[in-house]
This record gives C-alpha cells, sequence and structure tokens, in this order.
C-alpha cells in the first residue's frame, strides 16, 4: 500500500517528506489559504475548528515551566505508525487531524508544519490562531524558532515522543543559539487536556492460540538471549520500544491502537530476568499464568505498571551493564537515562530483525489468510462488477461492504488499515481514502483502486488491484501494462543471497521509465504475522535490511496521472530459495496475494512470452488455491467469475476445457476424490 502509512520508521517519514522516494504530492494550484484572516471578524470555512481555549490552558502550563515555546508531534511514545485517540495531541490542540504534521506553540504565535497533501484539509480545518506552514522538515521548524524566540529562551518538548534522531536534529539546530531545549517528561498538552482526554485502554490483552503462533514465548526469549551471549559488545538486556516487538515475542494481542493488534507495553529482557512494562489490569489470571508472572525465575515475566519504564531503564542503567537498543524505535524519553558507554545501539533490535524471518509455520500462517482474503476481495469485485453501472455505488459505501466481507472469513479481526477506496481523478492521490461525507460515485467509465487488506488471526494482508469496466483508453491500458510488467519483472527476479532491496527496486520500474513514466512511492514494504500491515524493516528502501529467505514483502509499482487516474497494482511475496542451473545461494519471491489482474486493462501485445508466461501461471495459481474454497462454500457466482478471469492469456487463443468441466473437475477436488 503506497501512502504515509509506510510511515512506521521515524526516519523515513522525514525521508517521504522531502521527497526522497515520498509520496506523490498534490499540487497546491491555488496558492491561497481558504481562510481569510485579516477580515474582522475573521472568514473561516464551517470546518474551522475553535482553538482559542486550548491553546490558552496550554500556554499557562507553559508558563508553569518557563518556557517560551512547545513542539507537539504526531507520534506516540513507540513511534507507531497509528497511534491511540488519547495520543492525538497535535489534532486535539490545532483541531488538524491529518496524519503527519508538527505543531510548535509560543507564547504568542502558533504555527503547524504539514506537507502538501494536507494543505487544503489544514486551511479548512485550523482557525486563525494558527499559521499553516507549507514545508515539513525539522530545519524549517527551527529557523522559525530562532526567529520566534527571544535569546535566553526555552523550547520544551515531551522526550517520549522524539525519536532520538528527532532530537539530535533539534538539538544540532539549536546548539549554537542562545536557546535552550528542554527534555520535560510531563506532558503539556496532556495537563491542559485534562478530563477531556480520552481515557486509557482497558480492553484485555490476550495470548494467541498455539496454532496461531510461529513459536513459544519462551522459545523466542530464549533465541533473543542467545543473540546477546554471541554479541561482540555483550550486552546485559534488550530494551524493547516498538509495540510490535513486545506482541511478537510474548505472542501476545490487544486493540489499543487502530488496525494494529496492539497494547501499550515496554519490555526489559536481560540474561537473567524479564520486565514487561504494561496496564496489568487488562491481564486476566489466565494470561498472567500464561506468563508465568507469579515466580521470579529467568522464564518467569515480572509484570510492572506501563508508566515506570523510564525509572526502571534508569535503576538499571546504574549497574555494570549494557543495553541493547533499536535505535529507530526507541525515543529520547529512554535514550537520554543511559549512558553512552553503557548503550549498544543498532538500527533496529534483534526482536525486529528476527520477526522479519519467519519460520516455516508463520509462512504457512500467513499463506493461509491470504487465501480467506482473496476470496473476500473477489466477492467484493464481483458485487462491482454488477452494482457500478446501476450508479448506486461510492467510494466509502464501495469500501463498507469490503470491509463487511472480510469480517464474515473465519478468523477476522478487521481491517488491516484504513482501505484506499479511490474511483477516477481520486486514484491520482496515492494516499487518499474515502469518507462518509467526501467520496466519489464509482462509474464504469472510470478506473478504480482499491487498496487493503485485513487482520487475521493468522496473518495480516495488502492487495491493491485498479479494474475498468468499460472502455480505458489506449494510454491507460498501457501504463496499466506497463506497471503490471513491473510487478512481473520484480517478482520473478532472482538474485544473491543478502542483496538490499534498494538495488533490485529498479525492476519494478524499469518498464515505465522505458516510456518516461515513473511513480513517486516506494516499491514494497514487510508484513506481519498478524502484526504490522507495514512491517519493518523489509522492503525496498535504502533504510532496509538485505532480503532473507522467509521475509515477507509487497511488490507495488504504480503510476498515477494527475486530475484523471491511478494505477497500482500489489501483491505480497515470500522470499524463497531459487533453483538456479547452477549451485549458489540465489533467492527469489513466491507471491501469495491471489486475486486476478483486470484482463480488460492487459495490453498484451506489450508483454515477452516470459512475462505471458508469469501471468499465466499466477493465474492458474489462484485458480487451484481459491478455486476450491469458493466451491466448497457454495460461491458457485464468483467461481465463474474467477475462472473467467484466470483464462490464459497467449497470442493466439487457446482451446480451453468448459466452465462445466472445471466445475466438475474442481468439486472432485473438494471432496477429496482423484482425478
Amino acid at each position: 500500500m503506497a501512502r504515509a502509512r509506510w510511515g512506521c520508521c521515524p526516519w523515513l517519514v522525514l525521508l517521504c517528506a522531502l521527497g526522497a522516494w515520498g509520496h506523490p504530492k498534490q499540487v497546491d494550484l491555488r496558492g491561497e489559504d481558504v481562510r481569510n484572516c485579516s477580515l474582522s471578524p475573521p472568514y473561516l470555512p464551517v470546518t474551522a475548528v475553535n482553538t482559542t481555549a486550548q491553546l490558552t490552558a496550554l500556554r499557562q502550563q507553559m508558563r508553569v515551566q518557563n518556557l517560551s515555546a512547545y513542539i507537539i508531534p504526531e507520534t506516540d511514545a513507540h513511534m507507531s505508525e497509528y497511534i491511540g485517540n488519547r495520543d492525538k495531541r497535535r489534532a486535539w490542540i490545532t483541531g488538524f487531524t491529518g496524519s503527519a504534521g508538527t505543531a510548535v506553540v509560543t507564547m504568542g504565535k502558533a504555527g503547524l508544519w504539514t506537507d502538501s497533501r494536507y494543505w487544503t484539509q489544514a486551511e479548512r480545518q485550523m482557525d486563525c490562531n494558527w499559521e499553516l506552514h507549507k514545508e515539513v522538515d525539522i530545519t524549517s521548524i527551527t529557523t522559525w524558532l530562532l526567529t520566534e524566540v527571544p535569546a535566553g529562551g526555552s523550547v520544551g518538548f515531551d522526550p517520549f515522543l522524539f525519536s532520538i534522531g528527532s532530537w539530535e536534529s533539534y538539538d544540532m539546530a539549536l546548539k549554537n543559539s542562545n536557546i535552550q531545549l528542554v527534555s520535560i517528561t510531563a506532558n503539556l498538552v496532556d495537563l491542559a487536556w485534562e478530563s477531556e482526554k480520552p481515557l486509557v485502554p482497558s480492553q484485555p490483552i490476550y495470548a494467541l492460540q498455539d496454532a496461531f503462533t510461529g513459536s513459544p514465548w519462551q522459545e523466542k526469549v530464549a533465541g533473543i538471549r542467545s543473540q546477546m551471549q554471541k554479541h561482540r559488545k555483550g550486552p546485559t538486556a534488550v530494551l524493547l520500544s516498538a509495540l510490535d516487538e513486545t506482541a511478537w515475542l510474548f505472542n501476545l494481542r490487544g486493540s489499543d491502537i487502530p488496525y494494529n493488534p496492539f497494547f501499550y507495553s515496554y519490555t526489559l529482557l536481560t540474561d537473567s530476568s524479564i520486565r514487561l512494562f504494561i496496564n496489568k489490569s487488562c491481564l486476566d489470571s489466565e494470561t498472567r499464568k500464561y506468563l508465568n508472572s507469579s515466580c521470579t525465575g529467568s522464564m518467569c515475566v515480572q509484570l510492572e505498571d506501563y508508566s515506570q519504564v523510564r525509572s526502571n531503564v534508569q535503576t538499571y542503567a546504574s549497574g555494570d551493564v549494557k543495553i541493547w537498543i533499536g535505535t529507530s524505535y526507541t525515543t529520547y524519553g529512554l535514550y537520554e537515562v543511559i549512558p553512552t558507554e553503557k548503550l549498544i545501539g543498532d538500527t533496529y533490535s534483534p526482536v525486529m530483525v528476527t520477526k522479519a524471518m519467519k519460520n516455516s509455520k508463520e509462512q504457512a500462517l500467513l499463506r493461509a489468510s491470504h487465501v480467506r482474503d482473496a476470496v473476500a476481495v473477489i466477492r467484493y469485485l464481483v458485487w462491482l462488477e454488477k452494482n457500478v453501472p446501476k450508479g448506486t455505488v461510492d467510494e466509502f459505501s464501495g469500501a463498507e461492504l469490503l470491509d463487511q466481507f472480510r469480517g464474515e472469513e473465519t478468523f477476522s479481526s478487521g481491517p488491516s488499515f484504513e482501505t484506499i477506496s479511490a474511483s477516477g481523478l481520486n486514484a491520482a492521490l496515492a494516499h487518499y481514502s474515502p469518507t462518509k461525507e467526501q467520496h466519489r460515485k464509482l462509474s464504469s467509465d472510470e478506473m478504480y483502486l482499491l487498496d487493503s487488506g485485513g487482520q487475521y488471526w493468522d496473518g495480516t494482508t495488502d492487495i491493491t488491484r485498479t479494474v475498468h469496466w468499460g472502455t480505458p483508453s489506449a494510454f491507460q491500458k498501457e501504463a496499466y501494462t506497463r506497471v503490471l510488467i513491473g510487478n512481473i519483472d520484480l517478482s520473478r527476479l532472482i538474485f544473491p543471497a543478502s542483496t538490499s532491496g534498494r538495488m533490485m527496486e529498479i525492476f519494478a520500474r524499469r518498464a515505465l521509465w522505458d516510456v518516461g513514466l515513473n511513480y513517486g512511492h516506494g516499491t514494497g514494504h514487510g508484513i506481519g504475522n498478524f502484526l504490522c500491515v507495514h512491517e519493518w524493516p523489509v522492503g525496498f528502501q535504502s533504510g532496509n535490511i538485505p532480503m532473507a529467505k522467509g521475509m515477507f514483502t509487497s511488490i507495488e509499482p504504480g503510476y498515477y496521472q494527475d486530475g484523471e487516474f491511478g494505477i497500482r497494482l500489489e501483491d505480497v511475496a515470500l522470499v524463497v530459495e531459487a533453483k538456479t542451473k547452477y549451485p549458489g545461494s540465489y533467492l527469489t519471491f513466491e507471491v501469495v496475494s491471489l486475486v486476478p489482474y483486470d484482463r480488460n486493462l492487459i495490453d498484451v501485445s506489450l508483454l515477452s512470452p516470459e512475462h505471458l508466461q508469469h501471468l499465466n501461471h499466477y493465474h492458474q495459481t489462484i485458480r487451484e488455491k481459491v478455486g476450491p474454497e469458493l466451491l466448497q462454500r457454495q460461491l458457485l457466482e464468483e467461481f465463474k467469475w474467477l475462472w473467467e478471469h484466470t483464462e490464459p492469456l497467449p497470442a493466439r487463443a487457446p482451446h480451453t476445457a468448459s466452465l462445466a468441466s472445471l466445475l466438475a473437475v474442481s468439486s472432485l477436488t473438494v471432496l477429496g476424490w482423484s482425478v
């Protein structure tokens, strides 16, 4: 899924914002703010939020701390991609609900920095208390601070909302000025928010059934401890800050975060103890017993209050220890209490790297989830074919129906992200998602881009298909086919083990580059087992780790024609061993997404024999894996659609078996009869 949701990794957010393989930017053709703050009274859209009371309350807290300015990022204490309602501090103080942006408040001014995707939204949601800065880099913010903050002033921030990299950038920019950067652990927005702030989540935290885990948590702990023992710097502990790290390590899940089955937590794993920082009230007696929380041995999980992680880490760091962290997800709030000489910092923690390589059981689980997910998507596409010509379907109602279809699948646990359901020109915005208030009708005369995914107990899915129910233009067919070629070229690539995804990413772009086309987002991301839909550190970005057997990644080239249409074809693929003529350690991809491409948009004349063979083999695989599932559920209309949309696409029309023949053969297969 190509959009800002790839912001799992803090430094990637900055890269994308700066346009380094970022996302297509919405051009601000008006150039003027829709607000008119020079009038008396000011002109504001009806959607603008009055933030005077919020700013007054915050400035009172700033006075108590003797601050000249306060920085409010859009994140949580775990650098999460999605954040819970109680962490939406920037939205509360500004009125702006977009997913990217930083607010800065002084005693006399307030500014929001966000990228071009959100300029219009910010102008419509913010009142005249706020200046909109159409930039996102920290340099722009610190330049403004140097102008607005008086000499000798102090700029405050919550260290738990600053990544290590962000703190270093602000500190470097302000170091030689007469302005002090002050870490304040009590969040001032929280103090201003007071009783209106959403409550701490209290939903149960539960253990996954053994059937849905790759291995018991005790084996995972032992494996991480083994890596600690082998590390040349001799760490005595691993500190885990990312929410998916703790969830994976203990095979626990929760519902504190939208679209992700996570719960607020930290873990301090030492060579002889395990401390889990958590809301203990969310654990029932069965889960406590599962964690061996009543004992004190090396395989007993000591439950600590979530809020005590900083003091516990600080106390532990006072001893003769070395703490191993992943710098991408550890906030400055913990980093600043660990002496430098006692810190071992890698970009990613050993849990993050280990989690990325799925074992054989985890691979089987993910494959199974994609079969059921394909059934839901195919049901939706069949429904669209029948109903779009009636003019009764819009982007939002369609997305809701797809969520319903996924929810009917076994082991479903909701969507894995907000569905991108985009018709016509809306699909040219790679980040677009419809709302109940703002959406377009689907039309047989336009392209429709659907990027969606589901959370299941056995896996997380993410798939994008682009379709056209009418007569596409020659350019649309060419662009679609070249995107498809890019998908195929990367999917069938054979490469040496440990090759960086960044080195092979150009194969997905080559067919587009050949004719002067391109896309402005990344080509793929990792994916978890009932975890993150964007699971770092796998993918094709410069910051990803080399590809290894057992990793899952999306492959998703696209093309976007501003103001007209958008195309993206996304599949999830498993990294597997390649069969080569000569011995060697080589890898390739096995696609596990199982929904046909739109043959109405394929220009067969652009496909090489190799592309055609790969495409037909893929469609045959869909028949073999999804067909029996449809028949078993008596989804005969969907089965007929599947058969028609997976017909081979050769240069000459082939002689193919009849649908009746296939129904007979597949029915025998479902019944377990050999044919």
